[in-house]
């Protein structure tokens, strides 16, 4: 079982992007300068140019056919391809950032073109068999010389000095995932998500070719352009990567589309919810929680705060939040106590969040959540992005600048605290199907408030009728706890808000749920 679990695992860190396809806080100008230029650098205007000239002209697909030692690849064989680490590009020039390669394979046939940037040179990273300890497979004696590469990843010593530890990995279809300082891998961002959770299907548009900039020594962050291709949209990306104890991508890109798309899903991030605290039907597992996420987080333009814990539903779910120039969304992993997950092997408490912070005007838009039904922890089934109002035609363009974080958790700021748990059970009333909600807030104004401060629950449910709530005062966390009762009488869906107020002063987020009537 546990050698199971973990190929599974394995190949989930590397496959998070092929699987399951059904699928802040005010931004300091000074730390997306680098992002920002008035001037695009002369590499990331020819990729412009050519995503502007590729969206022109009808889709192809250019991946040569893969040779049959690696066409027909499982798991197994897959995992005994390794890069070879003497290999590393870089490595020889003693630069703070190395750059490992990723063989093409059945699960992963997309050959990604690899340049590097040097100076006013460009030059092409070239495939050579050497670069790979292929294990225990047949390799024939002649591998095709234009086999190519799936993707690549990025090392840095930035948990121990002179330990180049990975950092950043850019594989399958548009999918990335980044660390921060002490983390291991867990949700992944895409460079752009069309269709999910419509009708028509998605489709996931490929990173065909990057363009790597060779570092500086003794530089911090390296800078990356890359190629967007799909049938409806090409795009030119930049990526600015600054490794560190919260790993920071500094995000341009420009879209140019061949035809319309329904739904358009900016900075789309990926994860999975497969059971915790909030799950309504029975799991057998002796974790008490599975997750590499367990909520949306939302700042919208006015200021106000929004958490929305993550559910693993029996239907597929989808919610909402309709904001104009969103600050920041993102889908974190609040819980960081090993004993709520219990896992030696996944280190569940040890993922990353993510979240994305606008550069510029967004305009009006909605903050989508998908919610996909899951039976494992090897799919990622929950996916949020960015949907604009504006619709996508053909032969239009756009163009998008934020920044990514992978790390822990953003500031919340002194006076919004936040939502760090929620129990739901039976209510009283059982023969009405009667719900209670237990919240968690916590956060450094609420511990130092005066136990004589007058707090009010303000509580609203789209349907169904909820209860007077009790607000107590949580001595183990040091912040207040909110319990409810909600009767959903006939209705199978409502959309319930919480949080807590003292006069006409907002103390905590907004903590939001989406309640579903399922079988428990």
């Amino acid at each position: 079982m546990n050698g199971n679990r973990r190929l599974k695992e394995y190949l989930r860190s590397l496959l998070s992007a092929v699987i399951m396809v059904q699928c802040s806080i005010t931004v300091d100008a000074a730390t997306v300068v680098a992002a920002s230029e008035n001037v695009d650098s002369s590499t990331f205007q020819m990729v412009q140019q050519r995503a502007a000239a590729l969206a022109a002209e009808p889709y192809v697909k250019k991946s040569p056919d893969l040779p049959p030692f690696l066409a027909g690849l499982n798991y197994d064989q897959y995992r005994d391809i390794r890069f070879q680490p003497g290999q590393s590009l870089w490595l020889k020039d003693r630069l703070p950032f190395q750059v490992q390669f990723f063989s093409r394979a059945s699960m992963f046939g997309e050959q990604v073109k690899v340049n590097i940037v040097d100076k006013d040179k460009l030059l092409p990273v070239d495939f050579e068999p050497g670069m790979f300890d292929f294990g225990r497979l047949p390799v024939p004696a002649e591998v095709p010389g234009d086999l190519g590469f799936a993707g690549f990843r990025l090392h840095y010593p930035f948990n121990k000095r002179n330990v180049f530890d990975e950092v950043t990995a850019f594989l399958g279809a548009s999918y990335f995932r980044a660390v921060g300082r002490r983390q291991v891998y867990g949700l992944s961002a895409r460079g752009l998500a069309l269709n999910t959770a419509r009708d028509k299907g998605e489709e996931f548009p490929v990173f065909r070719e990057f363009w790597l900039e060779k570092p500086a020594h003794k530089v911090k962050q390296i800078i990356l352009y890359a190629l967007l291709d799909s049938p409806s949209v090409s795009g030119a990306y930049r990526f600015v990567i600054k490794p560190g104890g919260g790993t920071e991508i500094n995000v341009k890109v420009y879209l140019y589309f061949r035809d319309e798309v329904e739904a358009l899903g900016v900075a789309p991030l990926t994860s999975m919810f497969y059971h915790g605290k909030t799950t309504q039907h029975y799991i057998d597992d002796f974790r008490p929680e599975v997750h590499d996420s367990d909520g949306l987080w939302i700042v919208a333009g006015n200021g106000e705060q929004l958490w929305r814990p993550l559910n693993n539903p029996q239907r597929l779910a989808s919610s909402y939040y309709t904001i104009n120039n969103p600050r920041a969304f993102g889908l974190l992993q609040r819980e960081r106590d090993f004993s709520a997950y219990q896992d030696l092997e996944a280190n569940y408490h040890r993922r990353p969040g993510a979240w994305v912070e606008p550069v510029g005007d967004w305009g009006e838009g909605t903050v989508e959540l998908v919610e996909i039904p899951t039976n494992d922890e090897y799919h990622d089934n929950i996916v949020a992005f960015w949907m604009p109002a504006e619709p996508v035609t053909a032969g239009s363009r756009r163009s998008f600048e934020y920044k990514l974080t992978f790390g822990d958790e953003p500031e919340t700021g002194q006076y919004q605290a936040r939502s760090s748990g929620t129990l739901i059970g039976a209510g009283a009333d059982t023969q009405s199907g009667q719900r209670k909600f237990v919240i968690d807030f916590v956060g450094a104004y609420l511990r130092n408030l005066q136990e004589t401060t007058e707090i009010v629950a303000d509580i609203s449910s789209s349907t169904g009728v909820t209860g007077k709530p009790l607000i107590q005062r949580n001595p183990f966390t040091k912040g207040y706890r909110v319990y409810f009762d909600f009767t959903p009488g006939d209705e199978a869906l409502a959309e319930l808000r919480c949080n807590l107020r003292s006069g006409n002063d907002v103390l905590t987020e907004t903590w939001n749920y989406q309640w579903r009537k399922e079988k428990h």
